[in-house]
């Protein structure tokens, strides 16, 4: 769950865009089980919107090189993303893409997203410098280590915790620090105290 107060916030000047535009597309990033998928569920309901996760371009491994990973932001497939998502955003037509599967290590089928007034790009690395002229609005959400920590052990468990400790929050907080992705998103919410666990 996020706070009432996050979501009336981030509906409100979505609802403003709405009526200033005619098409609004908004991305969700922040620290991992800050809440951004919580989030983006909670506004593609009141919104009738479809959701596009980060998640869906993780590397792959071909791509997983130690020169790659040593990159701000390497840690996702931000040319697969910008051929396959990033055109066709404000073309108002239904497109499909490709999600990658980090279990499988394959595509899954593809994903179709339909014609909508709003649109959500959810995840980590959502902001990278290359997507954010596509954004009308965009969002960040943090949350305190040690709850974020807590959060991820108790939703994948504490051998997981652990790796996202030592290998995925650190590629995430140098994206983070790299591009200040905090203060250049719109609206900032810090959901410590939020019962948020994506």
């Amino acid at each position: 769950m996020i706070h009432d107060s996050i979501i009336s916030a981030v509906k409100a000047s979505v609802n403003t865009l709405l009526a200033e535009r005619g098409r609004v597309v908004i991305a969700i990033d922040g620290r991992c089980a800050s809440g951004k998928t919580t989030l983006a569920a909670a506004l593609a309901q009141v919104f009738q919107a479809p959701v596009i996760h980060m998640d869906h371009f993780f590397l792959r491994p071909h791509m997983r090189t130690p020169e790659r990973l040593n990159q701000p932001g390497g840690n996702v497939d931000k040319e697969r993303f910008s051929e396959e998502v990033i055109p066709f955003l404000r073309g108002g037509k239904v497109f499909t893409y490709r999600p990658f599967d980090c279990h499988t290590l394959d595509f899954s089928l593809p994903v179709c997203v339909p014609s909508a007034p709003v649109i959500l790009v959810e995840g980590s690395y959502a902001c990278c410098p290359d997507f954010r002229p596509i954004y009308d609005l965009s969002v960040f959400l943090t949350v305190d280590p040690q709850v974020q920590l807590q959060r991820i052990a108790k939703r994948n468990g504490d051998a997981a915790a652990e790796i996202f400790r030592q290998k995925w929050i650190p590629l995430e907080e140098a994206y983070f620090r790299a591009f200040d992705i905090k203060k250049t998103c719109d609206l900032t919410f810090d959901t410590t105290h939020s019962p948020a666990e994506d």
